[in-house]
């Protein structure tokens, strides 16, 4: 895969989109109020590049410049307003990236007594992604189905690993062996990542599904 080279003054759009991460330009013109929400799942960065903004996380506001960021942390109540007569762009990521990815609530995420809006699916058209038309909706869910069984069974074969290597590693340490001890957190390492490996391939065939649904 070739490198490519993003600029923030030409490039407007989603730049990366997976299961683990969307990043992205994003531009609001003078004015803009974006709506409250929040992510069930993840942290959402924002970087000003050019303009000024004000954000409001979990009833705290603060205002940013160009060369500033802020954190939303999942489950965090967030809107972005510009300030000034300059429009505002911004570097945003989000991880992982998951549908449903963005939270609405009653009253605005405003009271005590606000409640959780049903979740909105979205077509991949939104995160600048080819929309797939030619596969089947129930293939796409049969693949979901797969890729959950298979991530159940690599999580319980991990859960193996980590419980016998552990063992190994106090074993390894109490006998002053380092190489053995190594040995066996490479070994728990390896088991960890392939079910990490997992979800994020879950996470697609999720997602592709998710999105037909909106689509």
């Amino acid at each position: 895969m070739s490198l490519t080279v993003y600029d923030f003054r030409t490039d407007i759009r989603n730049l990366f989109v997976t299961p683990e991460i969307r990043s992205r330009f994003l531009r609001f013109e003078v004015g803009t109020v974006a709506q409250r929400h929040t992510h069930d799942l993840g942290h959402e960065i924002f970087l000003i590049l050019a303009g000024r903004a004000e954000f409001e996380i979990d009833g705290e506001k603060a205002e940013l410049g160009p060369g500033q960021l802020c954190i939303a942390r999942a489950d965090q109540h967030h809107q972005v307003r510009v300030l000034g007569d300059e429009p505002v762009t911004m570097y945003l990521s989000v991880t992982p990236h998951i549908q449903p990815t963005h939270t609405f609530w009653t009253n605005d995420g405003w009271g005590d007594d606000t409640e959780k809006l049903p979740p909105r699916f979205i077509s991949n058209t939104a995160y600048d992604v080819p929309v797939d038309t030619t596969t089947p909706t129930d293939e796409l869910l049969d693949r979901h189905v797969e890729a959950a069984k298979a991530l159940a069974q690599n999580i319980q074969a991990s859960a193996l690993t980590q419980r016998s290597q552990a063992r190994l590693y106090k074993k390894a340490l109490a006998a002053g062996d380092k190489e053995a001890a190594n040995h066996a957190r490479d070994e728990m390492w390896d088991a960890l990542s392939t079910v990490y490996q997992s979800v994020a391939e879950w996470g697609q065939v999720w997602n592709d599904f998710a999105a037909r649904t909106a689509e």
